[in-house]
């Protein structure tokens, strides 16, 4: 049988500046990584029985 999931502690201090700079800043991805993201998730798509 599956355990409860916990509550999310909340953030304070460092940790909470540390986490919002984090989420701010915007991760670039190059042309190859999209590409082959694109290929898997046309992969996984071809495969489910929706």
């Amino acid at each position: 049988m599956a355990r409860p999931i916990k509550e999310t502690p909340i953030l304070y201090g460092e940790d909470a500046r540390r986490f919002e700079a984090r989420m701010k800043e915007r991760r670039r991805i190059s042309p190859e990584e999209r590409a082959e993201m694109n290929t898997i998730y046309k992969t996984i798509m071809a495969t489910a029985n929706f």
